[in-house]
C-alpha cells in the first residue's frame, strides 16, 4: 500500500495525519511529565520522519529563519558561561528540537487543520484533566482550585483559554461547517467550566481581551484597507487612554478583586523585585539558560520555601521578560522579544493590508494572547510546552511566501477570468518557499 506525499506534507491535503498530529502534540505538551520520554519519543515521532518524505518541503530554506532561531541558539551557547551547564545543555537542545518540530509543523500544516487540532487536543486534555484531575490549596491566597492533572491552575486555565479561542476562532472566523462546529461547541464549553473551576484570572482575562481584539478585528475586515487602519489606528488610541484610566482610577484592583486578588497579585510582585534583583547579577548574558531554579542553589531553594512549593521544581518568576533576562540577560531578552514583536506585528500588518485575511486574524490572535501572557507567565520559553510551539508556529508563517488565492480577494469579480493574469505580480507566485 502506497502513502501519497500530499497526504501528509501538503498543506490543506494533509487535514487528517495533520489534525491527528497536532491533537498528540497538545496532548504531550499538557502531560509530558506524566508519561516520561515515551510521550517527548513520539512527539518527535509524530514530525522528524516527515522530512525523510521530502526535506525540501518540510524544512525550506532555514536562511530565512534566522530571526526565529536567534533566541534557541542563544540559550545554546550560554552553555558556556552557565552556573549549571548539565541542566543548561539538556534543557537547551530539548529547546532547539522543539523548535525545529514546530517549524516542521508550520510548513507543512495549514491554519484550519492546526485549529481543528488543537481543539481536539484540548478536548483530550481537557477530558483527561476531568477525569483524573484533584483540587488543590493555594496557601498564597488561602483557597481551593481545581488543577486538573496539572500542578499548576494557571496551565490548566491556560489549555481552557487555548480551547475557547481556538472555538471562537473556527466557528467566527475560519467558517467551519457543521460537522466540525459540534466538536467546537463541545471543547468550548468544556473549557469554560475547566476556566471557571481553575479561578485563574489571567487566564480569563487575556482569553476575554483575545475574543474581543478578534471581534473587532473581523468587523474590520468588512472596510477597505485604508479605511481599516484608520479605524484601528483610533481604537489604539482610545484603547491606551482608556487604559491609563482604568490604572489611575482604581479599576485594576477591583477588576482584581472581583476574582479574589489584590494589587500584589498573589505575591507576583514581590517575585518580579527578586527576579529583577537577580537579573542584575548578569545583565548581559544571563547565569544560563534554565539555570536559575536549580536544586542546591540557594537563591530558588529560599524562594521556593517562600512560596510553599514543596517539589522545589517547576516554579518561575511569572514573568517571561524577568526570566529571560535573569537566564539569558539582555542579548536573550531582546533576541526572545524581536520573535514576539515581529509575531505580533507582522500579522496585523496583513490583516489590516489584505482584503480578507482570516488566517492572519487567527494568527494575530495566537500571538496576541501569548504577549499579554508573557507579563505574568513563562509559555515561551520552555521546550515541550504549547505556549513556545505556537510561537514558533506563527512567526514562521511569517516567512511563507503568500499563495496566488491570497492574491485573487483583490481581483474584482466583473473582471473575466482571461484578464485576471494582468492582476497577477510578474514571475511565478509560489504557495511556500
Amino acid at each position: 500500500m502506497r502513502i501519497a506525499k500530499s497526504s501528509l506534507i501538503e498543506p490543506g491535503e494533509n487535514q487528517l495525519y495533520g489534525t491527528v498530529a497536532i491533537a498528540l502534540s497538545v496532548f504531550i505538551f499538557a502531560y509530558s511529565t506524566r508519561f516520561g520520554q515515551v510521550s517527548i519519543l513520539a512527539y518527535y515521532g509524530l514530525w522528524f520522519p516527515l522530512i525523510l518524505v521530502n526535506y525540501r518541503t518540510v524544512l525550506g530554506n532555514y536562511t530565512r529563519y534566522v530571526w526565529i532561531f536567534g533566541f534557541a541558539v542563544f540559550c545554546g551557547l550560554s552553555i558556556f558561561w552557565s552556573a549549571a551547564p548539565s541542566v543548561t545543555t539538556r534543557t537547551a537542545i530539548q529547546y532547539m528540537t522543539h523548535v525545529v518540530c514546530a517549524l516542521i509543523a508550520m510548513r507543512t500544516i495549514d491554519i484550519r487543520t492546526l485549529t481543528r487540532g488543537v481543539i481536539a487536543g484540548i478536548g483530550l486534555v481537557l477530558t483527561y484533566s476531568l477525569l483524573f484531575g484533584v483540587y488543590h490549596f493555594d496557601p498564597i491566597d488561602g483557597g481551593f482550585s481545581f488543577v486538573g492533572s496539572f500542578a499548576s491552575k494557571n496551565q490548566l486555565g491556560f489549555y481552557a483559554s487555548l480551547g475557547i479561542y481556538f472555538a471562537f476562532a473556527a466557528a467566527f472566523v475560519l467558517g467551519e461547517r457543521v460537522l466540525w462546529l459540534a466538536p467546537c461547541g463541545v471543547v468550548g464549553l468544556l473549557a469554560a467550566y475547566c476556566l471557571f473551576a481553575s479561578q485563574s484570572a489571567t487566564s480569563v482575562l487575556t482569553v476575554a481581551v483575545v475574543i474581543a481584539i478578534s471581534l473587532g478585528l473581523r468587523v474590520l475586515q468588512i472596510l477597505s484597507p485604508d479605511k481599516r487602519k484608520i479605524l484601528f489606528l483610533a481604537g489604539t488610541v482610545f484603547s491606551i487612554v482608556a487604559s491609563v484610566g482604568l490604572i489611575y482610577g482604581g479599576g485594576i484592583d477591583l477588576v482584581l478583586g472581583a476574582f479574589g486578588k489584590d494589587s500584589t497579585l498573589t505575591g507576583r510582585t514581590y517575585l518580579w523585585q527578586q527576579g529583577i534583583e537577580a537579573a542584575g547579577t548578569s545583565p548581559l548574558f544571563g547565569i544560563g539558560y534554565q539555570a536559575y531554579w536549580v536544586q542546591g542553589f540557594s537563591e530558588p531553594e529560599r524562594l521556593w520555601e517562600e512560596f510553599f512549593i514543596g517539589s522545589r521544581s517547576g516554579f518561575h518568576f511569572h514573568n517571561t521578560f524577568i526570566e529571560a533576562a535573569v537566564e539569558t540577560g539582555l542579548i536573550g531578552l531582546f533576541l526572545l522579544c524581536l520573535i514576539l514583536v515581529v509575531a505580533l506585528l507582522g500579522h496585523l500588518g496583513r490583516l489590516l493590508s489584505h482584503a480578507r485575511d482570516p488566517d492572519a486574524v487567527v494568527m494575530f490572535g495566537v500571538a496576541m494572547l501569548l504577549v499579554i501572557r508573557a507579563f505574568v507567565e513563562i509559555d515561551t520559553m520552555t521546550p515541550y510546552h504549547v505556549g513556545s510551539f505556537l510561537l514558533y508556529f506563527t512567526a514562521g508563517k511569517l516567512t511563507l511566501r503568500q499563495s496566488k488565492a491570497e492574491f485573487a480577494v483583490f481581483v474584482p469579480p466583473t473582471i473575466p477570468q482571461r484578464d485576471i493574469a494582468a492582476f497577477e505580480p510578474a514571475g511565478q507566485i509560489e504557495a511556500a518557499s
